[in-house]
């Protein structure tokens, strides 16, 4: 993963350099959706890339499935699985979804409509871990796709390009049953992508392929409950004509019904060698920690209370902080980690950037 740096000679944390860090142990009292660790996938490189056609052929035999979907809050197993597979060449980063389900349906034909208003699979990317300039694809069973550009969280006022397109994008669905053909039962559907490494440069502005390293993303599958009229497949309403809440079922669990929390999502490793030993980065618990601090400051600022104090809280009770600093006239909430003598900051709009 690559974060945007700052060098040390733009401030002094002296009250920081105090403590050692207790890695990957659970402070008394907190909320392990605050310090709960994502998940990480190893993408390996393609010696053969796979031809975008919708089916599973052996060339995905060089990937190794994802776990199965969880719920987006963590908590449930879904009524259906999902998996995903990813490999990579100098050209593409390719994904595979295996999508089971009983009814295969959709009705949104048009490029860049709202498409999580039918069932769909769907792609998050933040290639350098900041939270900010990530990109979103969803894609239905009817292929349809809706691509846009996020310059930054909703909670941190979002501004969303939605006419950015991923220049080369390919993509395909095969069925495995029938779609929209509510006289049977499916099995599901099986999804196959292909994202041009170019097309991603303005998440990604070094323009450079991630060879062992490491890039955020999640993944997302939006399932409906349905109701038929005049023997089509609508979105089920209440009793009071609304629509019931759509189901979400994730790679890496949010904690939250909210899939822009980019500190949440996934990490992805992409190598070029065989059967590497890959840890997560040491620190990504830690900063879940501080994130969760974030979130929670966010929170009292909308319910007009004090957030400015300078010393919020303290990881693990050994002196490791999570306090308020300006640097060069702009605020930022910071932590030093002793151990590996990393600062991290959070500016004061959520982005995330690291000083060694």
């Amino acid at each position: 993963m690559q974060i945007l740096k700052i060098t040390k000679a733009c401030f002094v944390l002296s009250s920081l350099l105090m403590g050692i860090l207790v890695s990957c142990v659970t402070p008394k009292g907190k909320e392990i959706k605050d310090l709960e660790v994502p998940r990480m996938y190893v993408a390996n490189f393609a010696q053969e890339p796979p031809v975008i056609d919708g089916t599973i052929d052996e060339v995905w035999d060089q990937a190794k499935y994802s776990e199965d979907y969880i719920d987006i809050e963590g908590r449930k197993t879904p009524l259906y699985p999902t998996q995903m597979k990813m490999l990579w060449d100098k050209e593409f980063l390719f994904i595979l979804a295996k999508i089971e389900e009983p009814h295969v349906w959709g009705n949104l034909k048009q490029r860049d409509t709202v498409i999580f208003y039918n069932n769909d699979f769907e792609v998050f990317i933040d290639p350098d871990g900041d939270t900010h300039q990530y990109m979103e694809l969803e894609i239905n069973s009817l292929n349809t796709a809706w691509d846009l550009f996020l310059e930054r969280p909703y909670r941190n006022k979002v501004k969303v390009d939605n006419a950015w397109n991923i220049e080369g994008l390919q993509s395909a669905v095969s069925y495995q049953g029938t779609l929209n053909d509510p006289s049977d039962t499916d099995l599901g559907w099986t999804l196959e992508i292909a994202l041009p490494w170019k097309a991603l440069e303005r998440g990604n502005p070094s323009g450079t392929i991630p060879v062992n390293q490491f890039w955020r993303m999640n993944f997302s599958r939006v399932n409906w409950q349905f109701d038929l009229v005049n023997n089509k497949y609508v979105r089920k309403k209440d009793k009071n004509g609304k629509y019931l809440p759509e189901f979400n079922w994730v790679w890496s669990p949010q904690g939250v019904i909210n899939m822009h929390v980019p500190e949440r999502w996934g990490y992805v490793f992409f190598t070029d060698k065989k059967d590497p030993d890959i840890s997560i980065p040491e620190d990504a618990q830690l900063i879940q920690w501080m994130y969760g601090h974030y979130r929670k400051k966010l929170a009292l600022e909308k319910k007009n209370l004090n957030s400015d104090q300078k010393h919020f809280a303290v990881y693990n009770k050994q002196g490791v902080k999570f306090e308020k600093t300006t640097i060069n006239d702009t605020l930022y909430w910071t932590t030093f980690n002793p151990k590996n003598k990393n600062t991290y900051l959070i500016r004061y709009d959520g982005k995330f950037q690291l000083v060694n």
